[in-house]
């Protein structure tokens, strides 16, 4: 390891030192660059991912001052892999520097696939607005180069994030916009089940079962296979036990479709929270009487 550090040292140097020299034409950057890029490699080997953080940085530098911008968005991202190591926001900071520079290049794709990657990162430190406005950010990126799929991918997590930060009619909003989308794609279609399930979890957490009965009538127009389904029945079972009060039943039905279809956490967490709003309800009745 310590091999791999000094070597890394002594590439850092010659970099310095050719920055300090004369050069034509840029020469003397892309040869820095070259160098830092190479001590950076060395840093990671000998598992030094701050001293190789910084080197890539110093790649990027090099590079953005010979206009060569592409491989400057390169180094960021090489940058922000290094920094995931132990730090988040400096990794953040750097993918977003690389973002802008894809999108200032038109390189729309990229933009978006690293803003998507941004919004895993913010997810993963429990920022869920900065989470979710990357992802919108994806979304948009994503659409611009045609990608359907992984916009729609994005949209589930900004739906999903949306419901985390209790915003229930943006993220059913979202997911019934998804399900609609589904339904006229062939290949996507048998997955609107899913799609329609999560946003009727969503509608339950508003506490209102006549709008889930409401909007299990617009599921049926929207895809008529649904009224079909364990999804369709679950939702119908829950809103009528929400209707009813009937914390018992309401668990049942859970229960019942759960050791069918086993639940994700995101649908345990939601279901919980429709479930303590009939409780509440109990209490407040009881109070009143």
């Amino acid at each position: 390891m310590a091999d791999y550090a000094a070597k890394g040292d002594e590439l850092e140097k010659k970099a310095e030192k050719k920055l300090t020299g004369w050069g034509l034409f840029g020469s003397k950057y892309d040869d820095a660059a070259d160098l830092f890029d190479k001590a950076a490699n060395q840093f990671k080997l000998a598992k030094n991912w701050s001293r190789a953080a910084t080197a890539y940085l110093r790649v990027a530098d090099c590079h953005l001052k010979s206009d060569s911008k592409h491989e400057a968005a390169t180094a960021y991202v090489e940058a922000a892999n290094s920094y995931k190591k132990f730090s988040t926001q400096d990794a953040a900071q750097a993918l977003n520097h690389a973002v802008n520079i894809y999108m200032e290049l038109g390189r729309l794709n990229m933009a978006a696939r690293y803003c998507k990657d941004l919004g895993d990162m913010y997810e993963q430190e429990q920022d869920l607005e900065k989470a979710m406005d990357f992802f919108d950010k994806a979304v948009d990126l994503f659409m611009s180069e045609e990608g359907t799929t992984s916009a729609s991918q994005c949209k589930q997590r900004v739906a999903q994030i949306a419901a985390q930060l209790e915003d229930f009619a943006k993220a059913t909003k979202i997911l019934e916009d998804i399900a609609r989308q589904q339904v006229n794609n062939n290949l996507l279609k048998y997955s609107a089940k899913g799609t329609l399930l999560n946003a009727g979890i969503c509608q339950l957490c508003r506490g209102d079962p006549v709008a889930v009965s409401n909007a299990l009538e617009r599921y049926q127009d929207l895809d008529p296979t649904f009224s079909g389904t364990r999804e369709y029945r679950l939702l119908t079972d829950l809103a009528s036990s929400m209707d009813e009060g009937d914390v018992a039943k309401f668990t049942e039905a859970i229960r019942e479709f759960d050791s069918m279809t086993r639940l994700d956490p995101w649908k345990t967490t939601l279901l919980l929270k429709a479930k303590k709003t009939i409780q509440e309800k109990d209490d407040l009745d009881e109070d009143l009487t």
